[in-house]
């Protein structure tokens, strides 16, 4: 062999010797039940999101970031697992992977019992990526890789990097009810500290120890991080489990311990990725969430019609509409397919159907006249003519029959069959009867199989860790206690049953993260809005009762020992860099919002396109539909000419302004005519466009020339059926609209005009009601209506042309007090 043969050799030698084989552990199980009653005899690993298993697309995330070994650990339903690694695409020759199903103990029952598994079976050769099995991403790891092993050259004591990305408060990804504070050092991206944080009961205070501020001039406390559950970690990881018993959880108790122990000496780095897209299939509610970014298109290339993890083919549509691509699917002529909607193969969607911003899986049956709105069909599922069901799950081969409406937040496990009928209550649970004893032959000796295969493996166990006989014992529990007259609602056909909201014993001890009121914070269609603060100004009736404790709290943070060992920071608003962060996306998306609204106007709109556009701006921003109304409604009012004189003129020009655009304000989504008033009120009051767009929020203007314009524009929305007397007197009846608590007084006093002009229209609907029973009681025929005001009975202004006292007081009442703005009411 030549000298330079033999060099060359030994070259390529050291090159194959220092590239690693990139291994990962998948964490198959999720050790909750927060799907329950779904992953009753499946893991939640194995469950569709957009009609592929989760688990196909954390293989996909790992083979896009160039993973070559891994490793998934299972304990529930080990073989449907293992059965579903082997017929999955990955198992194929030249796959590039290589999948090893481990299968654990039977006393693995948290993430911290998985990682001491791993250690026991010694698989582990180099530093791997550690993720769940759950996981949607399309960041490249890779980078991350390098990056940790880069570091480990300098500092033999770093363990693991976490993947984790910055978001706003509001991000849909961002889990409410399970986040975390990280305190980090900007120059090294070393994790100093860290601290979980459940979303209710509200946590106030971070305690972070002293003496990490003593020793770093720098640091950075995050509280807005996504966790993206992606680590890079050391060999050594899984002996630290193996070494602490105590350590359960990855985060709260691993992490947290490894980063306040005084003995292990490690360290713990944190990578804040700045492009790509990672997110974890936590709970129903981010379910939910990662389905809409995958049809939003910002997991490209993971998306629909390209790659995907299912091995479907989709044809992608303008308003991302995902349609199977084999000319199986029917649609009908007079069906409606909204944005952001996936249709699996052979599905069919009938005679004015609607399906909206949801996912169907193979097979599925939309009948005539019924409305799927943000949910998620799986394969074969039926829904019957004429229901409704919106913001739910629904299992394989459910079957929902003819009138059956199907509230928020329900989940309905496999095989069910409701209706016809039937209404269900919100967030309600519903699984199958237990088989009775005079199921088919055929069914009886599926099962005698299935228990014998369970006896032979006896690894075949439930989401949460039970083994089936308490899975078994679960479900004979829940069918014992059926109440006969919730299931007589579910209509005469049914085998479901009903499944029992969580209650927690006073006495029992619970982890806060899984506690009810915790977990509303985690659920598809919760808004839990009277558990936490829906603005920084409102206040829930729980928490004005702990005002005084949070006082007290206070009281012993300003009194605490300086020497103690803890600084605790308030957590009751977000950080600088989260405020700051909000801010810009809802600035951003007021400047969109504006130009689109000028468009409109300027080049003439239909409503219903300007509608299509103001709700995909909303849904790019993920920002609350209020901020919408806003815009529209003050958007009009800036646009109504101002006409000298006042009177009849002014009226027609309000009038033709609100017969053009008012529908507007509905089309956007939602109705909420009382919301609409005072947005009516806010806007007229302050000028809320141009103060927001122009301005930060303490600057707004205290005045507006539109003010006296209130009660005509008020009149104008009646005339059109977009507010109704009803929702006149609810907002008038609230203390907000008489200015209470709104600062500085000047713009309290234009609170209070308008209220007082509300009044009057409130006063003129009770005395025209008091006119029409004077008039049946004496049938004489006279009558004396407001021209302000529509006829109660035609639901028309009456003739422009009539005046009086009345009418003219009504449209001056916001003037009377206001000595400078006079001139033109006063002048009709």
């Amino acid at each position: 062999m030549s000298p330079n043969t033999a060099s060359s050799t030994g070259k390529d030698k050291l090159i194959a010797d220092e590239e690693e084989v990139l291994q990962a552990v998948i964490l198959a199980d999720s050790f909750n039940k927060r799907f329950k009653p779904l992953t009753t005899h499946k893991p939640r690993c194995l469950l569709p999101i957009c009609n592929a298993p989760l688990l196909d697309w954390t293989f996909e995330s790992l083979a896009l970031a160039g993973v070559q070994e891994i490793f998934v650990i299972c304990r529930s339903h080990a073989e449907l697992v293992k059965t579903a690694i082997k017929n999955s695409k990955w198992s194929k020759p030249g796959a590039g992977l290589k999948i090893v199903p481990i299968v654990t103990a039977k006393e693995t029952f948290t993430p911290g019992d998985a990682m001491r598994d791993i250690y026991t079976h010694g698989i582990i050769t180099s530093d791997f990526v550690l993720v769940t099995g759950d996981l949607v991403s399309n960041i490249h790891i890779g980078n991350v890789v390098r990056e940790h092993k880069e570091r480990r050259k300098t500092d033999k004591d770093a363990i693991m990097t976490m993947v984790v990305k910055q978001s706003g408060v509001n991000h849909r990804t961002r889990s409410k009810g399970d986040s975390a504070v990280f305190v980090i050092d900007p120059e090294t991206s070393k994790c100093l500290h860290y601290e979980a944080v459940t979303g209710y009961p509200p946590k106030k205070y971070a305690s972070i120890p002293r003496e990490i501020l003593n020793e770093h001039p720098e640091v950075e406390i995050r509280n807005d991080l996504i966790d993206c559950s992606i680590d890079i970690c050391s060999v050594e990881v899984p002996s630290l489990f193996q070494d602490n018993f105590d350590y359960g959880d990855v985060r709260r108790d691993f992490v947290h311990g490894v980063l306040t122990s005084d003995l292990l000496m490690k360290s713990i780095y944190c990578y804040i990725a700045k492009e790509g897209y990672a997110a974890r299939v936590r709970d129903t509610r981010s379910y939910d969430s990662i389905s809409k970014d995958i049809l939003s298109r910002w997991t490209f290339p993971l998306v629909p019609d390209d790659n995907h993890p299912g091995g479907h083919s989709y044809e992608h549509l303008r308003g991302n509409k995902y349609i199977a691509k084999d000319n199986s699917v029917i649609l009908s002529r007079t069906c409606k397919i909204g944005n952001n909607t996936l249709i699996g193969s052979k599905s069919q969607i009938a005679d004015n159907a609607q399906v909206t911003a949801s996912v169907l899986g193979q097979r599925c049956i939309v009948s005539a006249g019924s409305i799927v709105r943000n949910s998620y069909l799986f394969d074969g599922a039926v829904i019957g003519p004429n229901c409704v069901v919106e913001y739910s799950i629904i299992g394989s081969g459910v079957h929902i029959k003819e009138c059956t409406r199907v509230e928020r937040g329900c989940l309905i496990a496999d095989g069910v069959i409701i209706g016809p009928r039937a209404k269900l209550a919100p967030f309600s649970r519903l699984s199958k009867r237990r088989q009775d004893d005079d199921d088919s032959e055929e069914e009886e000796e599926f099962e005698d199989a299935e228990e014998q295969h369970q006896e032979e493996e006896d690894d075949d166990e439930g989401e949460d860790g039970d083994d089936e006989d308490e899975v078994d014992s679960e479900l004979e529990d829940v069918e014992a206690n059926q109440d006969p007259e919730a299931l007589a609602k579910l209509g005469s056909g049914t085998n479901a049953m009903i499944w029992p909201l969580p209650v927690v014993d006073e006495d029992e001890n619970i982890d806060e993260l899984e506690h009810p009121d915790n977990q509303r914070l985690m659920r598809i269609g919760d808004d839990a809005s009277d558990l936490v603060l829906s603005d920084a100004g409102s206040v829930t009736s729980s928490e004005s009762e702990s005002e005084s404790d949070s006082d007290e709290d206070d009281e012993h943070f300003y009194d605490s020992n300086p020497a103690s060992s803890t600084t605790s920071l308030p957590l009751s608003t977000p950080s600088n860099l989260v405020a700051q962060a909000d801010s810009a996306v809802i600035s951003e998306f007021q400047q969109e919002v504006k130009q689109s609204l000028d468009r409109a106007f300027a080049e003439g709109h239909s409503v219903d396109n300007a509608a299509v556009e103001l709700k995909t701006l909303r849904m790019a921003s993920n920002v609350s539909l209020r901020l919408v109304r806003e815009a529209v409604i003050a958007a009009m009012v800036s646009r109504i000419k101002i006409v000298a004189g006042g009177g009849i003129p002014q009226r027609q020009e309000i009038a033709s302004m609100i017969a053009r655009w008012g529908g507007l304000i509905d089309k956007i989504g939602g109705v909420d005519a009382v919301e609409t008033v005072e947005i009516l009120q806010v806007s007229i009051s302050r000028r809320w466009l141009e103060a927001v767009l122009n301005h930060p929020p303490q600057e707004y203007c205290a005045s507006s020339d539109r003010l006296p314009l209130f009660g005509q524009i008020l009149a104008a929305l009646y005339q059109d059926d977009i507010v109704d007397e009803d929702d006149i007197r609810a907002w008038h009846g609230n203390s907000k609209s008489q200015g209470e608590g709104v600062k500085p007084a000047t713009l309290q006093e234009n609170y209070n005009k308008c209220w007082v002009t509300g009044a009057h229209m409130i006063k003129q609907f009770d005395e025209q009601d008091s006119d029409e029973e004077s008039e049946e009681d004496s049938d004489d025929g006279s009558e004396t209506r407001d021209p302000a005001v529509k006829n109660p009975v035609t639901k028309e202004l009456p003739s422009a042309g009539a005046h009086s006292s009345e009418e003219e007081s009504y449209e001056d009442s916001s003037d009377e007090e206001d000595e400078g703005d006079t001139d033109e009411d006063d002048s009709e």
